[in-house]
């Protein structure tokens, strides 16, 4: 079920109430951390990380503005109860014999107004809440307190408003047609396409740092294991981060769309320090001075920790933290057969130039 990415967002729209604005009813007290466990260790002493994780989950990266970060188990049994029931009517079967949608789609959920796209037989976007400590967590972030990304700088607010946003970042998802009425966008110059469309990135941050869930498939990630380094597979476009263990950082003038990551141990936790990227990835509209500490912590035989905090002065007015489970699996991964010389991109820019020249008679005419 791992298979080329193509444009669903209709389908994203849909389930975007439950992986973007999560606002439970009440929460639980959060509770004292459990007595440290004692993980299984590498010859070299330090704990053994080594597996591979299921990254896929029901919690947002935030959440609803003045929501607690802590669900109470009744309340997410229920919201993971309407995701099955949402994904079983998904999965029903349809109609062989249906007519084909009307010329531009009959603006119904569904890629591009359900002209086309994978069905949700396809996709694996979660069905749980992440657990750390015990509790189900209603967003990954977890500082700033009330659970949101901070406000963005005066300068980077002006930068997005200069068009910045319109080129690839690292955490886009599929673009959208701007329309005539805006600027240039996506549609309109093949560099702009994102980075996960191109094969060249996995979308949604989930190659990292930080490495995010995509809510999408392809969730999986493995991690490798020895004195000298700490290699990080991640199944979506296959992209791998090579993780230098007591390494200093390489000079400023080495840019990597991953960044460069060294790494330490703090006691039984991973740390991961990465710098050093290039302007072309940019998550959230970061610039290339973007800085990103990961700590991975091994808390019982089947799962990690997964802990990120982000900092960049020219972007947030202050740092912000995250952190969910990564649940172990034995599922495979499997190779990501990702397109090359995309033959559609051709037709992207035709139609784009079509309707352009469709409007100015339309215009013209008036």
């Amino acid at each position: 079920m791992r298979n080329r990415f193509v444009a669903l967002m209709g389908v994203l729209a849909m389930a975007a109430l439950l992986l973007w604005t999560v606002a439970p009813a009440a929460a639980q007290t959060p509770k004292a951390p459990a007595k440290a466990y004692n993980p299984p260790r590498l010859p070299d002493g330090h704990p053994d990380l080594q597996g591979t994780y299921d990254l896929a989950t029901l919690t947002p990266v935030e959440r609803a503005t003045g929501s607690p970060l802590v669900i109470t188990k009744e309340e997410a049994a229920k919201m993971e109860a309407a995701r099955a029931a949402q994904r079983a009517r998904a999965d029903a079967a349809i109609n062989g014999d249906r007519p084909a949608p009307p010329k531009g789609g009959d603006g119904s959920a569904g890629a591009a107004g359900n002209v086309g796209g994978y069905n949700s037989g396809w996709l694996d976007p979660g069905s749980s809440y992440t657990v750390v400590d015990g509790q189900k967590r209603a967003s990954l972030v977890i500082d700033p307190a009330n659970g949101r990304v901070p406000p963005l700088t005066a300068s980077a607010a002006q930068r997005m408003r200069s068009g910045f946003q319109a080129r690839p970042t690292s955490d886009a998802q599929e673009s959208s047609d701007p329309g005539l009425e805006r600027a240039p966008g996506s549609y309109d110059d093949p560099e702009r396409r994102p980075l996960g469309e191109r094969c060249l990135l996995g979308f949604g941050s989930t190659s990292g740092p930080p490495a995010l869930p995509d809510y999408f498939y392809n969730n999986l990630h493995q991690i490798v294991q020895t004195p000298d380094s700490v290699m990080i597979l991640t199944e979506m476009v296959h992209d791998v981060r090579i993780v230098r263990m007591n390494a200093a950082h390489l000079p400023k003038s080495y840019r990597f769309w991953m960044g460069d990551s060294v790494g330490h141990w703090e006691g039984d936790t991973l740390v991961v320090d990465t710098t050093n990227f290039s302007d072309k990835t940019r998550f959230r509209g970061s610039t290339e001075n973007l800085h990103v500490i990961e700590r991975f912590t091994r808390v019982d035989a089947n799962a990690l920790l997964y802990r990120f905090t982000i900092d960049d002065p020219a972007t947030w007015t202050q740092p912000w933290t995250g952190e969910y489970a990564w649940p172990a699996t034995n599922e495979h991964i499997y190779e990501y057969a990702c397109h090359e010389a995309n033959y559609a991109l051709g037709d992207i820019l035709r139609g784009a130039r079509l309707r352009e020249k469709e409007a100015a008679e339309a215009k013209a005419v008036k």
